[in-house]
């Protein structure tokens, strides 16, 4: 299976209802957490997929044409109009043009279907509908008033009729244990660093049972009261084992057992009751087979290492969807999402996975709650649609997730006040972060409203894309009625800087980064504000700090809009060097440095509850693509792309974004700029001395000291300046 691109849409592949492949997949995933041998599902909604589905083709075929079926669930054909007999694995068409319908139903998995023909062949171009609204009158005449609505079919790289998609699985290799020690009255295995998958034992004799505790540190595996994971087995004697947890019994192979449950690790701590011996532990690493396209590298070895640790945490948070951690929720969260995208388009550039995240995100009309119940989360999940347009120039996807766009929208409009602003309601969580120290929800929080104004352009930018006027109109004039709302509502002259909220149309005296730090690299502020707001929010220390990733990506991401890169720098050195100085093979939830020893594993109440491999940890991947390599597309699908690359403290730097169809390649150091694009054209912005001198590209001034220079060649580009 070919993965991370944009699969054509003649590819010849299985095709499904867009987004119940990813549904029914989503449940799968979402409902194998456990937690201390418990099932612990998603306490959100959870859709389905759609159980009975029509595929639908129009042909003109030049000759009669046999046409190969294979069917995930029970199905009829009809030709034009017309029932066929039983359920054919082939079907020849008579010359001619036609209408062929195919029927599924499937209540277990997905209705999907594969079609192969010498020129009648499955693909994303077939038409679905959930709900054949036509009807037979009185008089057999079919009904010409049918409001059936059909979509282009959902597709992914199942290319052959054996890759059925109900049997995906992501992919495993053996790895072994790194070192074991005895320890009470069990052994403590360590795999070395932290992994994910399926726990091996073989030797396994005896009559008893196993105890196996897993841990991320080897605190939380050897604490067999407050690990977060654990398992038990029962060992008959007669070659049968149980899993407990699971409550399934199977014989032993050889006197080896693989777990069916997979969990996250570093270490392992196996307790056996006296008359049962396990001779060997080891796994079966489970992951989604990704290309690392994305690459950086320079003169600073721990920064490095911080990219290299945040590559491996976004690949372990990579699995069928991105997920948020791989030990505690193994769910699939919106604002974690959001944040996995956009490291992806600077690592992977894995463009199916974004949009199966997307699609199991927003879930099944109607619409009751939030996405993930969480306002904030519902805003983030439109921002990255269009997100995704502009990294990819997918239209089609845009087009087909449009429809979902606006009903999500309508429910959000339905909640709002008499100033047109968003607040809580019962059932909303109104997150914003995981705070040290008091964070106020009530009321119009600035934070939402940003949000919320931000997702209204979204909707007014997809709109006109698909050529829809009334809807691009609708929302551009709700976006500015509240944009201009923005300001007078949460602007305080003398703290200069949005105020946190507003209850009863009254300032509050709190000021917090997250409205400001995000008006800034949104642009909604004047480039006075903007430097008003750096100064009394993002670098005073007098304003709540952030300590989790999650929003330490935001709040570094606007100091680089404002040029303070070699802040940022040292702030990337200072934050995600001292987990590295921790111990950590991959970045954490949350990350405290005033916290020390243990400290730094509690989280939600729980000695362990804090994830030690969570995605959002790996934010500096799309720092250095973005802020540093300074690649980002200025048109979709970088068709045109700008290049700012920026030192911020460095030697020398070089990298590698990837882009559709192929990469830009910049480096960096105090004398020099080279870049090579294999696909579009745009411009490299650089400050310099002196007019800059360049190989393969075309040179002119902005302002003193600041130039750009057009790049439109596929051969590398050579960039002589004079640092400042």
């Amino acid at each position: 299976m070919v993965l991370g691109c944009i699969v054509p849409l003649n590819a010849q592949t299985w095709i499904w209802y867009p987004g119940d492949y990813e549904i029914w997949l989503g449940n799968q995933m979402n409902n194998r957490r456990t937690e201390r041998g418990a099932f612990f599902p998603p306490f959100w909604k959870t859709d389905s997929h759609y159980v009975v589905i029509e595929f639908s083709k129009q042909l003109d075929l030049a000759q009669d044409e046999e046409i190969s079926l294979a069917v995930e669930g029970m199905y009829n054909i009809k030709l034009d109009g017309k029932l066929q007999f039983g359920m054919p694995d082939k079907f020849v068409i008579p010359a001619g043009k036609h209408k062929l319908n195919i029927k599924v139903w499937n209540q277990q998995t997905s209705p999907a279907l594969y079609v192969d023909g010498k020129t009648v062949k499955s693909d994303s171009s077939w038409k679905v509908t959930y709900e054949d609204k036509e009807w037979i009158d009185e008089s057999g005449k079919a009904s010409d008033t049918s409001t059936t609505v059909y979509m282009d079919a959902g597709s992914w790289n199942f290319n052959t009729p054996e890759a059925r998609p109900s049997l995906f699985r992501l992919a495993r290799e053996p790895r072994q244990v790194v070192s074991y020690e005895s320890v009470k009255d069990g052994t403590l295995y360590d795999f070395g660093k932290e992994t994910f998958g399926y726990l091996d034992l073989a030797g396994i004799t005896g009559k008893g049972r196993i105890h196996i505790y897993y841990g991320e540190s080897k605190e939380e595996a050897l604490d067999i009261d407050a690990c977060e994971t654990l398992d038990k087995l029962d060992v008959s004697g007669d070659g049968r084992i149980t899993d407990l947890a699971l409550s399934e019994t199977k014989l032993l192979e050889g006197n080896t057992y693989i777990l069916k449950s997979s969990k996250a690790f570093r270490y392992v701590y196996v307790v056996c009751d006296p008359d049962v011996g396990v001779d060997k532990v080891a796994m079966q690493y489970e992951y989604m087979p990704e290309k690392y396209r994305g690459t950086f590298e320079c003169s600073d070895p721990q920064l490095n290492e911080i990219w290299k640790v945040g590559a491996y945490t976004m690949h372990l948070t990579t699995r069928e969807f991105f997920i948020d951690g791989i030990k505690r929720d193994r769910w699939v969260w919106s604002g974690d999402a959001i944040q996995s995208y956009l490291m992806n388009y600077y690592l992977f550039f894995d463009t199916e996975t974004v949009k199966r995240t997307i699609w199991l995100l927003r879930g099944k009309d109607p619409v009751t709650a939030h996405v993930n119940t969480i306002m904030d989360y519902t805003f983030f999940w439109f921002l990255s649609v269009y997100d995704y347009y502009m990294y990819t120039a997918d239209r089609r996807f845009v087009a087909q997730i449009y429809p979902s766009m606006c009903s999500l929208m309508q429910y959000v409009l339905r909640r709002t006040d008499d100033d047109g602003m968003v607040e809580g309601m019962a059932g909303d969580w109104v997150f914003v972060d995981w705070a040290d120290g008091y964070l106020d929800k009530k009321g119009q929080l600035s934070f939402e409203q940003v949000l919320f104004c931000k997702s209204l352009e979204t909707m007014a930018l997809c709109a006109g894309l698909l050529d829809k006027e009334q809807d691009q109109l609708f929302y551009a004039k709700l976006a500015s009625d509240l944009r201009a709302k923005l300001e007078p509502a949460f602007w305080n002259d003398m703290k200069q800087a949005f105020v946190h909220n507003r209850i009863g149309g009254k300032q509050s005296d709190e000021v917090t980064r997250y409205s400001n730090m995000f008006a800034v690299f949104y642009d909604y502020l004047s480039s006075e504000k903007k430097q008003q707001i750096k100064k009394s929010v993002l670098m005073n220390d007098g304003i709540l700090k952030i300590t989790t990733p999650y929003m330490r990506f935001y709040e570094l991401e606007a100091l680089c809009a404002l040029g303070e890169q070699k802040k940022v720098m040292e702030e990337i050195k200072d934050y995600w060097g001292g987990m590295l100085d921790e111990g950590a093979t991959s970045f954490w939830e949350k990350y405290n440095p005033s916290e020390k020893g243990v400290e730094h594993l509690a989280m939600y109440g729980r000695p362990y509850g804090k994830s030690l491999c969570h995605a959002w940890g790996a934010s500096p991947i799309y720092l250095l693509g973005k802020y540093y390599l300074g690649v980002k597309p200025v048109k979709p699908g970088y068709e045109e792309f700008s290049i700012t690359p920026v030192l911020g403290g460095l030697k020398w730097m070089k990298g590698t974004v990837p882009v559709p169809g192929g990469s830009i390649e910049v480096y960096m150091d105090s004398r020099q700029v080279k870049v090579k694009a294999d696909r579009g054209c745009g411009y490299v912005y650089l400050s310099s001395q002196k007019i800059p001198e360049c190989v393969n590209g075309r040179v002119e001034k902005i302002t003193a000291g600041k130039y750009r220079i057009w790049v439109e060649t596929k051969e590398e580009v050579l960039i002589r300046y004079c640092s400042f």
